[in-house]
């Protein structure tokens, strides 16, 4: 308890940002100094209720809108990316852990390729939609016994767990001694945050309660004795949320200029490495 009290002690005013998908609430994204981080305040004691809406595309696989058909298209592409990623490990018996696991894409495109699975999601509609690809999700991390994962993996999914410090402590306890954790995460010093300011779509509050760098994603881990052995960017990520932050900016989605502020954000990352988006692969010491 005593290091989620830190991260939510010494905070500075940043930005006022508005919840573009449910409430139209605004939030403020507080500095924390400390760790070079960003956390939503207030955290809503309902929290639950601000996931329950069809543009919550994660937990859903929807193609009504042109945004809806190009993130299923991209997944598409992206899925094979991750799967290179952890067959590139060298693991014993390919268990995966895969926590937010949606509606289960991924672990089904694992299932496929020879790895035992096992995934945790909490939103019942996502786990239904899950059931009906033969993929049965748990619905909490606690009811995961098992210790010994040769991989966990985490996408997009580390910026909404409330007790940061507990949840990565947990998954610590259930990664094999030689195991690797895949944690993805937004980058608020990327060029596209920096641009769009509080309509970057990234910020997603009150959804994603922490906002993380690379200092800080360091930081955390270390204390809980894990290092980063390497991070890979994600360059889709770029242009899709690009295109959310223009719709939030201007109310259209604006595809060309989105296009040319998600080009921009990887071109600057090429020299700066702060991509949008960034996924560290962590072992322990």
């Amino acid at each position: 308890m005593g290091k989620k009290r830190e991260l939510q002690k010494g905070l500075l005013p940043f930005l006022n940002c508005k919840d573009f998908t449910v409430s139209g609430e605004t939030y403020e994204v507080m500095f924390n100094p400390e760790y070079d981080m960003m956390v939503t305040s207030p955290i809503p004691v309902d929290l639950e209720n601000y996931y329950q809406s069809e543009d919550y595309i994660s937990h859903t696989d929807s193609k009504k809108t042109l945004l809806d058909r190009i993130y299923q298209s991209v997944k598409s592409i992206t899925l094979k990316n991750k799967l290179s990623l952890i067959n590139s490990f060298k693991n014993q018996n390919k268990t995966i852990l895969d926590i937010g696991a949606g509606t289960g894409d991924f672990l089904n495109v694992c299932k496929k390729n020879g790895w035992n699975i096992t995934g945790v999601e909490t939103n019942i509609s996502a786990i239904n939609k899950a059931t009906d690809k033969g993929i049965f999700l748990n619905d909490a991390l606690n009811k995961i016994k098992d210790n010994n994962f040769d991989v966990i993996t985490l996408w997009h999914v580390l910026e909404h767990v409330e007790n940061l410090s507990d949840y990565i402590s947990t998954i610590n306890k259930l990664l094999s001694e030689n195991g690797r954790l895949v944690v993805a995460v937004p980058n608020y010093k990327s060029y596209d945050a920096k641009y769009y300011k509080e309509f970057w779509a990234a910020f997603d509050v009150p959804r994603h309660l922490w906002h993380f760098s690379q200092c800080s994603i360091h930081k955390i881990f270390s204390e809980e004795n894990m290092i980063v052995e390497k991070t890979i960017p994600m360059k889709f990520d770029a242009y899709y949320v690009s295109l959310l932050s223009e719709k939030y900016k201007t109310g259209k989605i604006n595809p060309i200029r989105a296009f040319y502020r998600g080009f921009v954000s990887n071109l600057k990352a090429r020299t700066t490495s702060e991509y949008s988006s960034l996924i560290y692969v962590l072992k322990k010491y």
